[in-house]
């Protein structure tokens, strides 16, 4: 663990007790993509644990530089594991070179509100709008990196409509363009990851990462 974030473990317990059970707070170390989590409130809404890795969105930050104007990203959508819907914020924790190397999270369990509010809403005979304003952004909060993987490939594949067995060199290099767009590919073994999921070899993958980086220059 980096040793700058030591003194956040204290305020991950401190407001995983006053936010109350409804409530998990996470501490991200991102200079240890693969083993990010470093510490955890008692309520545990994700099914994550320390050791897990980064979520989808968190590569996808650290992969395009979104975060270098921002102290803070507030009230977006956290998925976890079990499909509980969950608010989500995030805090930067930044190094004296004002290097990202930690995130504080807060994920809150609104369902519980939700249905009390929606009890009020007919207990005092006030209709509730028909559709809901979406959040801006979605976040997979996967306990693993085989999880996180596989949660981003099948986010990819179910816009393209057609079954990895079936698709064509094309198809799958618009996958991989994607998929490293997000910033999957930061991760430590997730080539054999990728290869299994879209039904090619490791080589193919590798080709495939080759072609990305001659036309955008990075992978």
């Amino acid at each position: 663990m980096n040793a700058e974030l030591e003194r956040y473990k204290d305020l991950v317990d401190f407001l995983g007790e006053v936010l109350g059970d409804d409530t998990e707070i996470i501490l991200h170390d991102v200079t240890d993509l693969e083993n990010s989590i470093v510490a955890i409130s008692e309520t545990n809404l994700s099914g994550r644990e320390i050791g897990s890795p980064v979520t989808n969105l968190i590569l996808k930050m650290l992969k395009e530089g979104r975060s270098q104007n921002k102290s803070f990203i507030t009230n977006y959508e956290g998925v976890a594991k079990d499909g509980t819907i969950l608010r989500s914020s995030t805090f930067f924790i930044r190094n004296e070179k004002d290097e990202i190397i930690g995130m504080l999270c807060i994920n809150v369990d609104y369902k519980k509100m939700e249905r009390v509010i929606d009890y009020l809403s007919k207990f005092i005979g006030v209709r509730k709008p028909e559709e809901k304003k979406s959040l801006p952004t979605v976040e997979h909060l996967s306990p693993s990196i085989e999880d996180l993987a596989k949660a981003s490939i099948k986010e990819i594949v179910g816009g393209v409509n057609i079954p990895p067995e079936r698709m064509s060199q094309e198809e799958r290099l618009e996958i991989i363009e994607k998929l490293n767009e997000n910033g999957i590919f930061l991760l430590k073994g997730i080539v054999s990851i990728v290869a299994e999921e879209l039904c090619t070899s490791e080589a193919s993958i590798y080709r495939y990462l080759s072609k990305v980086k001659k036309v955008h220059g990075s992978v």
